[in-house]
């Protein structure tokens, strides 16, 4: 066995190994090369080497969303660890254990003129669980912070840092370990039980209960639960598209639901009680009614955080959503009401509306989305880039065997392409992608990875510009708007896909699509499929679908 011969790295990696953090993306350089010897030369260790570090980071946090359990990046000093920052702050709001391992300079090496340094501790303050910053001699006090940060990153389900100083020479090694870490066993503080009598006492009085489900896992909550949930006729249940969760009478197209809504018809939906569940949510239109009308009461039940979205939270359940509905439909009746019979009567009605619109409109964004989602095939995993992609996803319904991913903590277009590679090599699964244009080509890095399965499919929605910026209120057609917001552009994907060794089909209308789409899912290399639209009648065709619903 081949080990760095500076004690400080020898202990990290020996801890790693220790807790159980298997998987190590490793962008190269020089500083961190005691660390980079130390895991690529133990089998414990699954080792990635991906170039660009925003990228790096980003193909971690897919890993990570996918197992659930910690995945490190490591890398040189100076401004490399800056570039993990897209995906570090993602990995806070999107609550995934991604673990930062920073090479530095010593000590007085910083702010002296010494080349390649930066002020690298605590630089991820404002968005990290725990910052470990090292000193340079292997301690007690070292290993206690890094076993200490790998305990939080799993226990507050978040980001950490690990910073560590090493003195040159930088590549000598050994063939056996000179430091034996003190290792330790870290318990998290109890939470005080709460009794949910109470609650189930409003709940069993209360006519019309919302219940709002943002971005899960898949089978996070149990069906059964669900099932309860959504069999109560004085219980509403919307779902995003991430939510991954599934009910014959959950409504599904928020935004199709309720955009077309009055005044009088927005005060008759209105809650008594709403309930939320799971991470960040997509839709505006649902955010701005329950600010405007608002409940009376308003939980949240998640383990660790509670955002007042709405400006009306009224408690924080800290436990699983399983525990909580285990207990609480114990003490919980059935009454009568008509809340979700006229919820049920609205969808089908705007569902028929929206199926009308469908089949007269000219190809488009809109159009391109319903062809996709209705041939998507089962038991994939897809994922969803940012900004109009995952907005026009909401409008469509998906099979419940396809799980849905998107990184919806900062909601970025960063970093979307590389989380999707990450995530789909540790699935396994066959895995769409489904971005825009401008996503796409931002994280066009993403395809310098060696690491991307046969199975990785993209389709890339190029409508040549930031077509979000025409649906959101104030677009004007002018010089400005189009060089600064849209970001016109005239590019493809054609020749990116050549250089890293994709198959390319493109499509200019539905048919188009129809007819590439067996070769797109038979393809035995990465693919993208890329889907030219209108710039300019994308926005007009959406802004009117929604009038038409009413």
């Amino acid at each position: 066995m081949i080990y760095p011969k500076i004690p400080l790295a020898q202990s990290v990696i020996e801890i790693c190994k220790a807790k159980e953090l298997h998987h190590i993306v490793i962008s190269p350089g020089s500083r961190n090369a005691p660390l980079t010897i130390g895991f690529a030369n133990n089998s414990v260790f699954t080792c990635y080497s991906v170039v660009d570090e925003r990228c790096a980071a980003f193909f971690a946090l897919g890993i990570a969303q996918q197992i659930k359990k910690p995945v490190a990046v490591v890398c040189t000093s100076g401004s490399a660890l800056l570039n993990y920052y897209p995906a570090f702050a993602e990995a806070f709001y999107n609550e995934i254990p991604l673990v930062v391992i920073s090479a530095d300079r010593p000590h007085d090496k910083i702010d002296i003129g010494d080349g390649q340094t930066i002020r690298q501790e605590n630089v991820y303050l404002n968005h990290s669980i725990y910052n470990a910053n090292l000193t340079e001699e292997a301690s007690q006090e070292n290993d206690f912070k890094i076993q200490e940060a790998l305990f939080l990153a799993v226990s507050k389900k978040g980001p950490v840092h690990i910073n560590v100083p090493f003195e040159e020479p930088l590549y000598e090694t050994v063939e056996e370990l000179t430091v034996k870490p003190v290792l330790v066993e870290l318990f998290s503080d109890q939470k005080a039980k709460i009794d949910l009598s109470a609650f189930a006492d409003i709940w069993n009085t209360s006519l019309k209960k919302l219940v709002l489900l943002g971005g899960n896992y898949p089978n996070e909550i149990e069906q059964n639960f669900l099932n309860q949930l959504g069999e109560d006729h004085s219980v509403v249940v919307m779902t995003e598209v991430t939510s991954n969760a599934h009910h014959p009478n959950f409504i599904t197209n928020i935004d199709t639901i309720i955009t077309p809504f009055s005044e009088e018809n927005f005060k008759d939906f209105q809650p008594d009680i709403l309930v939320t569940i799971g991470g960040m949510i997509v839709s505006k239109r649902i955010k701005a009614f329950l600010r405007k009308y608002k409940p009376e009461e308003h939980w949240h039940i998640d383990e660790l955080r509670a955002y007042n979205t709405f400006d009306c939270l009224t408690q924080h359940f800290e436990m699983k959503p399983n525990v909580f509905f285990e207990e609480f439909f114990s003490k919980t009746i059935r009454i009568e009401s008509d809340y979700l019979s006229q919820a049920l009567a609205i969808r089908e009605y705007r569902n028929n509306k929206h199926q009308d619109y469908l089949s007269q409109i000219a190809f488009s964004d809109l159009k391109a989305f319903e062809t996709i989602f209705a041939r998507l095939p089962k038991n994939i995993q897809l994922q969803i880039s940012n900004s109009s992609p995952i907005r026009y996803a909401q409008l469509f319904p998906i099979d419940k065997s396809i799980e849905v991913y998107c990184n919806r903590g900062t909601s970025g277009i960063d970093g979307s392409t590389t989380t999707a590679i990450g995530a789909s090599l540790i699935s396994g699964k066959p895995t769409v992608f489904i971005t825009g244009d401008i996503s796409f080509f931002y994280d066009s890095n993403a395809l310098w990875n060696n690491y991307i399965p046969k199975n990785f499919k993209i389709i890339l929605i190029n409508n040549g510009g930031g077509g979000i910026f025409r649906i959101l209120p104030g677009h004007q057609e002018t010089e400005t708007f189009n060089k600064y917001f849209e970001t016109s552009h005239k590019l493809t994907a054609e020749h990116l896909a050549k250089m890293y060794n994709f198959s390319y089909l493109e499509a200019k209308k539905s048919s188009d699509i129809e007819a590439n789409w067996e070769l797109f899912l038979a393809s035995e290399k990465p693919v993208i499929l890329e889907i030219f639209t209108p710039e300019k009648e994308n926005n007009f065709i959406l802004l009117e679908y929604f009038k038409f619903l009413g």
